[in-house]
C-alpha cells in the first residue's frame, strides 16, 4: 500500500511540475509575441491587450486543473480502493 502512495505522490509532483512549466513556457511565448506584434502595429496594443489578457486566463487553467487532478489523486486516492 505505501508503494502505490508513493507513486501516486510522486506521479502527483510530476505532473504539477510539468503543468507549471508548460504554463511558464506558454506565458513567455505569450509575452513575447505580445510585445511583438504591439511594436509593429502600436495602434492595436488596445485590442491585442484584451486578447492577450483572455489567452492568459485560459493558459492558467491548465496550471488549476493540474492542481485539481493532483489533489484528486493525493486526497482521494482511487488506486488505493484496488488493492483489497
Amino acid at each position: 500500500m505505501e508503494t502505490v502512495i508513493t507513486a501516486t505522490i510522486i506521479g502527483a509532483s510530476i505532473l504539477l511540475a510539468f503543468a507549471a512549466l508548460g504554463t511558464a513556457i506558454g506565458f513567455a511565448i505569450l509575452g513575447g509575441k505580445f510585445l511583438e506584434s504591439s511594436a509593429r502595429q502600436p495602434e492595436l496594443a488596445s485590442s491585442l491587450q484584451t486578447k492577450m489578457f483572455i489567452v492568459a486566463g485560459l493558459l492558467d487553467a491548465i496550471a488549476m486543473i493540474a492542481v485539481g487532478i493532483s489533489l484528486l489523486f493525493i486526497f482521494a486516492n482511487p488506486f488505493i480502493g484496488l488493492l483489497h
